[in-house]
């Protein structure tokens, strides 16, 4: 009998990325999200065979006005496994829009959790969640707990994470809380940081860099975050923390300057420094050999070899792109 796995939030593109990856490994997925199905060239599910995409279904649910809906899938298919991308998850919307950040990232999930936590066939609820808890720091180990958040998005991550660490602590609930450093592959949309800058590369336009792209940042490839979740499935215990990094850090301004390099162009015609976002934090440095010894989990994909898919993809549907791709639209 297939695992069933309910995916929150699968319309993301980390979200699509691991339902694909899991399909393949004979789970049947359950997918619910905000948002329809993507376009083609924005969705890397389109070209699985049927006798694969039978074992998955969706349902467009917004968790914050049709949490009935929810719950009624729930117990339709009595998911073993739940995995958590759903939530509003761009940071300077988090400062124009706090209350709905708030609202679905704390509010509509502590009611889904104190839901869920009396449901017995749910085994493992894995919430991934990101570094920026923590602000600008150095974590050491998964065990690290002095949160520091700089943003609304960061602060709404910090405190579900504490809500469901603490119905661990006083229930048994079957959390698992995983930080992933940045996730980046083909079929990325265009507003974020590695695709946009190969569009505008593509089209010999000029990159306006937040802050001149000091930051420091790690990236991890979609096949490998899925690998990571995979393990976490597998091997993860529930209660504890597991932090994935890629072990290499670059500045936004050299993930960049790679970029317009491939593409042939000297990046300092096209850079352009601007006033940094508020709030941004200068570096999340993730040390996760526990997390690897742990779940024998390691990244294999290094930023040069993954750009270059992230490029082959683009070129693949460049013609397809616009200006509008490059723009965030915040869903309610």
């Amino acid at each position: 009998m297939k695992k069933k796995i309910l995916i929150l939030g699968s319309n993301s593109f980390s979200g699509s990325h691991l339902i694909r990856y899991l399909l393949y490994k004979n789970f049947f997925v359950i997918g619910c999200s905000l948002s329809s199905k993507s376009e083609e060239k924005f969705n890397c599910m389109h070209q699985i065979p049927k006798k694969i995409i039978k074992n998955f279904v969706f349902k467009k649910i917004n968790i914050d006005k049709e949490f009935f809906k929810l719950k009624k899938l729930i117990f339709r298919y009595k998911p073993n496994i739940i995995i958590d991308f759903l939530g509003q998850g761009m940071v300077p919307e988090s400062w124009q829009y706090p209350l709905l950040t708030f609202n679905t990232n704390v509010m509509s999930k502590i009611k889904l959790y104190n839901f869920l936590g009396k449901q017995k066939f749910l085994k493992k609820y894995i919430k991934i969640s990101t570094p920026e808890v923590f602000g600008s720091t150095k974590i050491k180990s998964s065990k690290f707990k002095r949160y520091n958040p700089s943003t609304p998005y960061a602060l709404s991550h910090s405190t579900i994470e504490n809500y469901l660490l603490l119905l661990f602590k006083q229930f048994s609930f079957p959390v698992i809380v995983s930080r992933f450093a940045n996730f980046y592959g083909p079929y990325q949309k265009l507003y974020r940081l590695i695709p946009l800058a190969i569009h505008k590369a593509s089209n010999k336009d000029k990159f306006h860099l937040h802050g001149g792209g000091k930051s420091m940042r790690s990236f991890i490839y979609s096949d490998d975050f899925c690998e990571g979740i995979y393990k976490l499935i597998n091997k993860a215990k529930v209660g504890e923390i597991y932090n994935f990094s890629s072990k290499q850090y670059f500045s936004i301004k050299k993930i960049v300057q790679i970029i317009y390099k491939k593409k042939k162009l000297d990046p300092n015609k096209y850079i352009i420094n601007v006033n940094d976002r508020p709030g941004k934090d200068k570096d999340y440095k993730i040390f996760d050999n526990d997390t690897r010894k742990k779940l024998n989990w390691k990244n294999n994909m290094s930023i040069y070899q993954g750009i270059d898919e992230v490029i082959k993809w683009y070129d693949k549907y460049k013609k397809k792109f616009n200006k509008k791709d490059e723009k965030f639209k915040i869903s309610r």
